[in-house]
């Protein structure tokens, strides 16, 4: 039930978006063990003037075409788990649209299964992590 939120630059065409999207979503499914219709993710588009990084951070530069990318899940993945996820994100989104592997920033935050609420104003029971 990871909850994604990807931000770009508005200068991606929505084709480009729907690609990173899927991408994003086929790799959860591969490495998160997610169900296929657990499928939510928020694209933003947004001004290049709305972007701020440095050309470069820990060795790895940075351009125009930069994207961030926040997964919400639930705890319970092993640091294994989560490696295999970053590398399938980068290698399917950079060979479907040819994006720079080094402009994907991936960030995870996990919480646990009673802070999600999926309508209705309660605490959903599911029994995927």
């Amino acid at each position: 039930m990871p909850l994604v939120r990807i931000t770009l630059s508005e200068n991606y065409s929505g084709e480009e978006c729907n690609q990173i999207s899927r991408a994003v979503h086929s790799a959860l499914i591969e490495d998160f063990n997610i169900p296929d219709d657990d499928y939510f993710h928020i694209m933003e588009r947004v001004n290049p003037s709305q972007l701020f990084f440095p050309s470069q951070y820990l060795g790895i530069k940075h351009d125009q075409g930069i994207l961030f990318i926040q997964i919400i899940a639930v705890m319970g993945r092993s640091k294994e788990q989560k490696q295999n996820l970053y590398k399938n994100i980068v290698l399917k989104i950079s060979t479907s649209t040819g994006i720079d592997p080094q402009n994907i920033i991936i960030t995870l935050l996990e919480n646990s299964k009673e802070n999600w609420s999926f309508g209705n104003g309660e605490i959903q029971t599911f029994n995927h992590i």
